[in-house]
């Protein structure tokens, strides 16, 4: 990273950081955003407001951000290309900006009405690329045999097991607390937004977490994580991502076999078996049918794949 590069430390001396910080705290406590996603916002926020002090020469006020023409919008964008931001990053950047400035026209009369013009750049949907069952209960079972201590084994089997198990998100994984004890045949979780779900809890996957709890040297409580560091504190996810890493090597599975892509194999294998799409919505928490269709891509190219290999015409 250049040292030189502002926008990673931008100088909050302009009166619509206020504005920003304003923001956040709404998306915080209104919208119960993941501190991930406020910390992403904030950055790009941030670095947008320091851009414009530069860019217009004045003070960026109330009125400055409702006086934005979209040519101050594209030179924005423009700077950040400069920097190397592909179009993924960029239609952050553009979702970002919407946001703000959709709350700052409700809740604060900012009517910015140049960020209405303002278009995204085209994205190539990608397909999620599933594992196959039995890599999918293969990294969990390695992730458990290659940790330093069984407890830990234990945990990080568990925890890849709900992934592919009950299609959860790493952070939902995460989020569980003692609250859930004991482990029946299905358990809510908190999603994205605070929303609660009902998600099925496989046999395997109970006798899982139970084997964790059995080794593992906390007791979790109500109200406390069920999964812990090896400190005793919260598990971050970032020790279930190199478990991941680690086993994937070890198996010969692609840069795409993540945490993530247990989530992906959940819904694909539900579909292949025939679930149908509005029970896989629920399962996996999408706000919409359409986030969840994209599996029927996934589904669709596995079986021109066995159909290209299979039949004696192809």
């Amino acid at each position: 990273m250049d040292a030189d590069r502002t926008l990673e430390t931008p100088a909050l001396n302009q009166p619509a950081h206020a504005r920003v910080a304003e923001w956040l705290g709404h998306l915080e406590a209104a919208e119960r955003r993941s501190a991930h996603t406020l910390r992403a916002y904030q950055t790009s926020l941030n670095g947008f407001v320091h851009f414009l002090g530069g860019h217009l020469g004045t003070g960026v006020t109330d009125s400055a951000l409702a006086a934005l023409s979209l040519a101050d919008l594209r030179a924005y964008l423009a700077h950040r290309r400069a920097e190397g931001l592909a179009n993924a990053s960029v239609a952050r950047e553009v979702a970002s900006l919407r946001s703000f400035f959709r709350w700052a026209r409700k809740h604060r009369g900012i009517d910015c009405k140049a960020i209405a013009g303002l278009a995204s750049p085209r994205l190539k949907k990608r397909v999620p690329r599933p594992l196959a069952p039995a890599d999918a209960a293969g990294v969990a079972d390695h992730a458990g045999e290659d940790a330093r201590e069984p407890w830990i084994g234990a945990r990080d089997t568990a925890v890849l097991l709900l992934l592919y198990g009950s299609g959860l998100r790493i952070a939902e994984a995460l989020s569980l607390t003692g609250d859930v004890l004991p482990i029946g045949a299905a358990i809510t979780v908190t999603g994205k937004r605070g929303k609660t779900r009902v998600v099925p809890v496989l046999p395997k996957v109970r006798e899982a977490i139970e084997a964790y709890l059995a080794f593992a040297p906390f007791t979790p409580a109500p109200g406390t994580p069920l999964f812990r560091g090896a400190k005793g504190g919260a598990l971050s996810p970032g020790m279930i991502r190199a478990a991941m890493r680690t086993a994937r090597a070890a198996l010969g599975l692609p840069p795409s076999a993540t945490p993530h892509a247990l989530r992906h194999s959940f819904a694909t294998h539900l579909l292949a078996r025939g679930a149908d799409l509005r029970s896989i919505q629920e399962l996996l928490g999408h706000a919409s049918l359409s986030s969840t269709q994209v599996y029927t891509e996934v589904d669709a190219a596995r079986l021109l794949d066995v159909y290209r290999h299979a039949h004696p015409r192809a």
